[in-house]
């Protein structure tokens, strides 16, 4: 009777679905474990072609396929950076050295004595290495082959700050002095690293400039009909065509004119840090003295000497808009003294006016201009009397506004060179050497945003250039700091650094290895850089129900799954990587004791067939 293999067929069938439901469940806590599914086909004999019914009885049950289930399972995070779940489509690729490769989704790594990523049973992890440049090379074993970071010294420093417009640059105690706070309006120091990975500190200390102006009186015993000043020359002195020149040929210089047998030369009020002019007498028969500095206010100033009392008729001068009477009979000093009693009121109906004073020791009116008017131009004055004479103008200057020195110290001590040229005049200015000393950074005054480093003009707000540090590496003298002070500024709030950052290291050790979400496999060291030392390989198939289990939750290739496709994470087909975690058996154990349940029901119907067909042949034998 066929009934017998048609009975042990499914006896058979409901054994292996028992079989694959039991190790479903045995691996339901199996890290990255897929579950399967058995799948059934019938039986027959015979099989009848063409229309009509078939009075062939099936010859039973057979397993056409055990099939797996490789949707994902779910993702739990853990404390080790090298656990690794793929989020998405894909496999691991492992390779035990041998030739043999395997894919897996149990991402539970770790690293051997050869700083290998390996798998619990000892498989190299497959992966992208990197060249300099960071370009991906072929797919290999991912290891992390550097155990330290070299030192690296600082390249790129960016500074910003804040200095405060409501300091008061004519309270800083003069002259200055690196080691005297109340010399300098702010300072800030930057931690730097030489090329040895020894640490080092830049300071920077800004002075702004107050409103005056640097005078250097040129001493000659007569006038000279030749002399070179800052380079520019030999040209006659009593030439004021020749001036303009010099101006051009030493931007310092404001203006220069004649007193007796000396040249005044008026300094820029923004030029700061000014060495003696360099001067050469060419007339051999004039004796040059020497040079007299004096530091004189920024201010304009206009002077007028007063005519000899006794004044012979009562006289209205009107001085910026303020009518002043003047009695007969009133000496120089009256005069002067009625004069300056209606300074007030000049100066309400004048605000560029600073003072009006009297000058009793010279018979002089002196009208002082505030420095931040600048040249303000000739006051209106009208006198019909003739009290007072033409006046003497010293222009006024107020570049000072805004400037700043730059100061920059080695470790606190040794002045560095950041770019400021030599002066006109001296050795190596023509080929723009420079030398150590400050440089000047200026802000707008009315925005109060930089627009100027060490001569370079830029819009207020614009690209900024850098200052080269020269000399702050003592392991390598080579080395040159480029320092940003982009979105410096100078806002009537508390001087503060708003942002600070060097590029600087010094040598570090391996801490630990992670993983990115794209793959990468990041060291970390203990001087607090993380270098990228490869890239995961994720392998996709066109056809991944076609793999072939192996064992140890691995599967290999086969020709019905295809040649393994690879990818960066996240790229094509590949899912993304989550570093720190592993993906869980995708069991759902509530449907496998269902199905278990139903497997053991399949199972006892079969076996009763049996006993219903043995039951019948006993039947039969007893006739």
């Amino acid at each position: 009777m066929a009934g017998f293999n048609t009975a042990i067929t499914g006896l058979k069938s409901a054994s292996t679905d028992l079989d694959v439901t039991g190790n479903n469940i045995a691996n339901s806590s199996t890290v990255g474990f897929k579950s399967s599914r058995t799948e059934f086909a019938d039986i027959y004999a015979t099989a009848v072609v063409g229309a009509g019914s078939s009075n062939t009885a099936g010859s039973g049950v057979t397993v056409s396929d055990i099939a797996q289930d490789f949707s994902a399972g779910t993702i739990e995070f853990t404390n080790n950076n090298l656990d690794l779940a793929i989020n998405g489509s894909g496999f691991f690729q492992l390779d035990d050295g041998q030739g043999s490769v395997t894919y897996t989704r149990a991402g539970a790594f770790e690293l051997d004595k050869d700083g290998n990523v390996v798998s619990k049973d000892g498989k190299n992890l497959q992966g992208y290495g990197l060249d300099d440049q960071g370009n991906l090379l072929p797919v290999g074993d991912l290891s992390v082959t550097q155990k330290e970071s070299p030192p690296k010294a600082t390249e790129s420093i960016d500074l910003s700050f804040n200095i405060d417009a409501r300091e008061d640059a004519s309270k800083l105690l003069t002259p200055y002095d690196k080691d005297e706070p109340s010399s300098f309006t702010y300072s800030t120091t930057v931690r730097t690293f030489d090329s040895l990975g020894n640490e080092h500190t830049v300071k920077l200390n800004m002075v702004e400039q107050p409103p005056m102006r640097e005078v250097q009186t040129l001493e000659f015993d007569a006038l000279p009909n030749s002399v070179t000043i800052s380079g520019y020359g030999p040209f006659d002195p009593s030439d004021p065509a020749e001036y303009a020149n010099l101006i051009a040929a030493d931007p310092r210089i404001a203006d220069i004119s004649i007193s007796g047998t000396n040249l005044v030369v008026r300094m820029n009020a923004s030029a700061t840090d000014i060495d003696e002019l360099q001067v050469v007498n060419n007339d051999g028969g004039v004796n040059f003295a020497g040079i007299t500095s004096a530091q004189l206010a920024a201010s304009e100033t206009q002077t007028y000497s007063l005519a000899a009392g006794p004044l012979g008729a009562d006289t209205v001068v009107e001085i910026g808009g303020v009518e002043i009477t003047l009695d007969a009979g009133m000496t120089q000093d009256q005069m002067g003294a009625a004069l300056e009693s209606r300074q007030g009121a000049i100066k309400d109906l004048n605000p560029d006016v600073e003072s009006v004073i009297y000058d009793a020791d010279n018979n002089k009116l002196i009208i002082t201009f505030k420095a931040a008017s600048g040249d303000v131009g000739l006051l209106a004055v009208t006198d019909p009397g003739a009290v007072m004479g033409a006046p003497t103008v010293v222009p006024g200057d107020n570049s000072f506004q805004g400037v700043y020195q730059v100061y920059a110290y080695l470790n606190g001590d040794e002045l560095l060179n950041i770019g400021k040229v030599v002066d006109p005049g001296e050795a190596g200015y023509a080929s723009e050497q420079t030398e150590v000393g400050p440089v000047l950074i200026t802000f707008d005054p009315s925005s109060g945003l930089l627009n100027s480093i060490n001569g370079q003009q830029f819009l207020a707000g614009g690209n900024v250039p850098a200052i080269t540090i020269s000399g702050a590496d003592p392991a390598n003298p080579e080395t040159e700091i480029r320092l940003d002070l982009s979105n410096t500024t100078q806002f009537a709030s508390t001087s503060i650094v708003k942002a600070q950052s060097q590029d600087g290291y010094t040598k570090g050790d391996l801490v630990g290895v992670s993983f990115g979400g794209n793959g990468e496999m990041i060291a970390s060291f203990s001087n607090g850089q993380n270098q990228q030392l490869g890239v995961v390989a994720i392998a996709t198939f066109e056809n991944q129900s076609g793999l072939r289990s192996s064992g140890g939750t691995e599967w290999t290739a086969t020709l019905d799954s295809g040649s393994a496709i690879i990818n960066p994470p996240g790229a094509g087909l590949s899912g993304s990587l989550r570093s720190a975690a592993l993906e869980q058996s995708n069991v759902d154990l509530s449907a496998e004791l269902v199905q278990l349940i139903e497997a053991q029901r399949n199972f006892q119907a079969n076996s009763k067939t049996l006993e219903t067909l043995n039951t019948v042949t006993q039947t039969i034998l007893q006739i």
